[in-house]
């Protein structure tokens, strides 16, 4: 992923956002500059509306999700939606590489409806570091959510209407339990770039190579360390799960080409794994055997997961990767890419991709399933969430469109609920989608 400090300035500055044309832009701006560190909660737009929550009754009376009072401003929803695909850029590596993707994409039917509105929370205010990194919102249960916000990182209950912060980095973080290896001075001013989240335990990962490992049911953090002191030194991404004996681990994923896995039990370092180009995501099977191997280069690979040795290469992405997930059946997983496509793949028959599926704006930057593998979930950098029917041959989709960066998606672990995190100055927000069971009464008795 990129990591030069100029690059990022111009990337952060020519990418973040798609711009709309200036006498449009002047005269309303939609949506807020994201790159803006305004730490200010907007409570009024650009017009001086109050901007309020969103619930599903308000939708359905004709509210924007999001609050914009489209009968205000000097552009209709349906231009301003045009003008952002017209000028909205797809940040590439690899130039054209999602004009050379396309033909080979697969027709989906819109329409699906799997998953429904259920409110937009613009208290809880989530936020990027990294324009590629995009793994920051965690649901561990239908009502819980852990997110970044700034130097924060905020546990959110749906059920109670409540924010907490959990941790935050802005200051000195330093364990409070002896680990051999863990770095007992700790850290000041972590950056977070990348976020994992599962039952009790949350891990941090930072520009710097940190790790920072908290129980969420205990006081203080339990472990510090720093994978790499090389100068590309950047979590991109981590992965937590249980090793077939049981215990829990987790992965990280780092720009020094580095693929490490730690056992959480302990706290220690049991495999260290080393690429040809940066590590931008990775996944490991159901069965723990195989892991999908994604970065800084067109094709991954799958590898086995107790000798890092290629299995098989995944060739067809035309740009750099950053999103990967398996199904829970252990056959399909998928990858998403720059060119603007997740491809599907089945490890039966690994020649090529099973299916190629496209995004309207730009990267695929996250990639979930639920736990039952019934739907698939793909983001893009901004503005468009994609759900896909996976019992059906993603034959059908459901397009969840709204305006704004996106920090991450989380399907809840009983697939009950979908998070989406917006990031924008005026409009950031957390998103809430349930899923759609033929039982639509109980809202109202809510």
């Amino acid at each position: 992923m990129s990591h030069e400090g100029d690059e990022m300035e111009n990337v952060v500055d020519d990418y973040e956002m798609g711009e709309v044309d200036d006498d449009i832009y002047f005269r309303a701006r939609v949506v807020g500059d994201s790159e803006s560190d305004d730490e200010d909660d907007d409570e009024y737009d650009n017009l001086d509306n109050k901007i309020t929550d969103t619930s599903a009754a308000d939708a359905r009376d004709g509210k924007d999700i999001q609050g914009i009072p489209w009968g205000r401003l000097s552009i209709s929803r349906e231009k301003y939606r045009q003008t952002r695909l017209e000028q909205y850029k797809n940040y590439e590596n690899i130039p054209q590489s999602a004009e050379g993707s396309e033909k080979v994409c697969k027709p989906t039917r819109k329409g699906g409806k799997y998953y429904e509105f259920w409110q937009n929370t613009r208290s809880v205010k989530s936020t990027i570091l990294h324009f590629q990194l995009r793994n920051l919102v965690w649901s561990t249960s239908k009502h819980d959510v852990y997110l970044m916000s700034h130097f924060s990182i905020i546990h959110w209950s749906s059920l109670s209407g409540k924010k907490t912060e959990v941790l935050n980095v802005s200051g000195h973080v330093a364990p409070c339990e002896k680990h051999p290896g863990s770095l007992l001075e700790g850290f000041t001013q972590t950056q977070v770039s990348t976020l994992a989240v599962r039952d009790t335990l949350l891990i941090a990962g930072g520009f710097q190579g940190e790790l920072i490992c908290k129980y969420i049911d205990r006081p203080g953090v339990s472990y510090c360390s720093r994978t790499t002191y090389d100068d590309n030194a950047i979590t991109n991404a981590i992965d937590i799960y249980d090793s077939p004996s049981g215990a829990a681990h987790f992965m990280a994923s780092n720009n020094d080409c580095g693929v490490r896995d730690f056992d959480l039990e302990r706290f220690q370092l049991s495999k260290h794994f080393c690429f040809p180009w940066p590590v931008n995501h990775t996944s490991l099977s159901p069965d723990g055997k195989l892991i999908v191997i994604v970065g800084d280069n067109p094709d991954g690979v799958l590898v086995d997961s107790q000798t890092g040795k290629t299995v098989a290469p995944l060739s067809g992405h035309l740009d750099f990767s950053f999103a990967s997930a398996w199904h829970p059946d252990g056959h399909t997983f998928a990858t998403g890419n720059q060119d603007k496509t997740c491809r599907l793949w089945d490890v039966r028959n690994l020649s090529k991709s099973v299916a190629v599926l496209k995004g309207n704006l730009g990267a695929i930057r996250s990639i979930r399933f639920t736990s039952d593998g019934k739907y698939m979930a793909m983001a893009e950098p901004a503005d468009f969430v994609h759900v896909y029917d996976a019992n059906n041959g993603y034959e059908k989709e459901q397009e969840i469109d709204f305006f704004g960066e996106i920090s991450g998606v989380s399907f809840s672990p009983d697939t009950e609920s979908l998070f989406i995190g917006v990031w924008d100055r005026t409009y950031g927000s957390l998103l809430q989608y349930n899923r759609c069971r033929n039982h639509l009464y109980l809202d109202s008795l809510l």
